[in-house]
């Protein structure tokens, strides 16, 4: 039995569909949500519980929280998802995400940058220091490992060191948005 014209073409049509179908020419919806590996580009704004601003890639809102600095450049954040580049809480928080969509992502601590260790507080002599100028409270120092110790105390014989991640203990809250998905 032979096919007509019109059953060649729907024949041909389904064969092609087919065909872009089977070979991922098609947008299944999901290459447009972001996926481990993904880079992506968000803009951020993160508050503690209180709703006080710690920092952002937004210039306006860095100026009306008052944490605005002329020396850096707010643009978004460009990072790849499950590198590691992110606090764990953001990177699993962006996953699935669509571009354009904005959310609120709450982060424990344990999801961040830790609970607070008093155990990373340490008194450490001036007389060990051998600093020719003493240490002022807020200064930090660097190891030569790359570990980072803030000074909380000076008196005129001790420095005390703080080696917690100035976050460490807090819940974070981001508001962001996915700009971009590569």
């Amino acid at each position: 039995m032979r096919a007509g014209r019109g059953e060649t073409f729907i024949i041909s049509i389904l064969l092609l569909g087919s065909i872009l179908f089977g070979s991922g020419c098609t947008d299944s919806g999901n290459s447009s949500i972001v996926k481990v590996g993904n880079t992506i580009q968000v803009d951020y704004t993160g508050k503690f519980e209180n709703g006080t601003v710690f920092d952002t890639s937004v210039e306006e809102i860095a100026k009306e929280a008052g944490i605005y600095t002329e020396q850096r450049t707010y643009v978004p954040l460009t990072v790849k998802v499950g590198s590691g580049q992110l606090i764990q809480g953001f990177d699993e928080g962006v996953i699935g995400m669509k571009k354009g969509e904005e959310k609120t992502l709450t982060i424990p601590p344990e999801k961040a940058y830790g609970e607070y260790d008093d155990a990373k507080i340490q008194a450490v002599s001036l007389e060990d220091l051998n600093l020719s100028v003493k240490p002022e409270i807020g200064q930090i120092f660097s190891s030569m490992y790359g570990d980072q110790f803030r000074v909380i105390d000076v008196n005129e014989t001790h420095v005390t060191f703080d080696s917690n991640h100035k976050l460490a203990g807090k819940t974070l809250i981001f508001d962001i948005k996915l700009i971009s998905i590569e």
